[in-house]
């Protein structure tokens, strides 16, 4: 499975706004925050509007929230909404493209494929915003507290 660059940068995006959550935060914010470029930036969060996972404010303190709380958006709903179907491994692609497996069916590396595949998207659903949220920020105390114990003399 590939993930591109759309895709990252959606995941980035409703990573920020789940650590924001329930608060709006801008496109602005967002995208200087990821170097993301604005105008792509806004192509993509509206994609995630129209698929129910975001939602926007006008005005002066508009901008942009999660429709639902991060522990009911998974990162495969996310992906799914930017970039439609899953990419499959390299050979089921070039068979796509006009190109011929010699094996087959039959081909053991494809079907290992499938199965790499299966479990990738079963993680990436199984996994909501709470939980990459909950991780964010436990590495961000983790990260102080190394910083503190390096600071302190021994």
């Amino acid at each position: 499975m590939r993930v591109t660059a759309k895709g990252e940068y959606a995941t980035q995006a409703v990573l920020h706004l789940s650590l924001q959550y329930p608060e709006v935060v801008t496109i602005h914010e967002i995208a200087e925050r990821h170097h993301i470029p604005l105008k792509y930036l806004e192509q993509i969060l509206l994609e995630l509007k129209r698929g129910g996972i975001l939602e926007s404010r006008r005005g002066v303190r508009g901008g942009y929230t999660l429709a639902r709380a991060p522990e009911e958006i998974s990162v495969g709903a996310v992906l799914r909404v930017v970039d439609g179907a899953f990419a499959e491994s390299s050979c089921v692609h070039n068979e796509a493209m006009g190109g011929v497996c010699v094996e087959g069916e039959s081909c053991g590396l494809k079907q290992i494929w499938k199965d790499v595949q299966g479990a990738v998207e079963q993680i990436l659903f199984a996994t909501s915003f709470g939980e990459v949220r909950k991780r964010t920020l436990n590495g961000a105390v983790r990260r102080t507290e190394t910083v503190r114990l390096q600071a302190e003399p021994k």
